[in-house]
């Protein structure tokens, strides 16, 4: 998906085991998609952390964050306990939205983001991208896009 593109609709499993319509996910506030290589390491969980600190302002901006991985629902639940993390996770077992993305690196997923507004259109994406950039990169973003 190229910015400009839409958010396809894949089914997908929550941190809680439900089905999650991905193109549900923008139709009330925009979105904010950050893809991890693998739950709970190092580098993943100072990019989720990232996005934890600064949540709330997403929210206030009208924009909700997801976290999507190829990590199943149990282990994403055990992460997001561990660090408290206030969004959904989704899991992406078979790479099919993170191949869409353009963010598979074969059985691999690239550190990554995505900005997609309310309605599904892409307006920003970064791969690769710092784990400790990642979250303030879409914030400064999307606080230009109201400017």
């Amino acid at each position: 998906i190229d910015v400009g593109g839409t958010l396809p609709s894949l089914v997908l499993k929550n941190e809680k085991g439900e089905d999650v319509d991905t193109a549900s996910l923008t139709a009330e506030k925009g979105a904010v998609l950050f893809l991890v290589p693998k739950a709970d390491t190092p580098g993943c969980t100072a990019q989720a952390c990232g996005f934890r600190d600064v949540w709330q302002e997403f929210g206030a901006l009208n924009y909700d964050v997801y976290c999507l991985s190829a990590d199943s629902s149990t282990a994403q639940t055990k992460w997001q306990t561990k660090k408290q993390l206030p969004y959904q996770l989704l899991s992406d077992p078979q790479r099919a939205l993170i191949s869409a993305l353009g963010a598979a690196d074969g059985n691999k997923t690239k550190r990554s983001h995505f900005v997609f507004e309310k309605g599904g259109k892409l307006v920003d994406k970064k791969i690769p991208v710092k784990p400790a950039d990642s979250s303030r990169l879409a914030l400064e973003f999307i606080k230009e896009l109201g400017n």
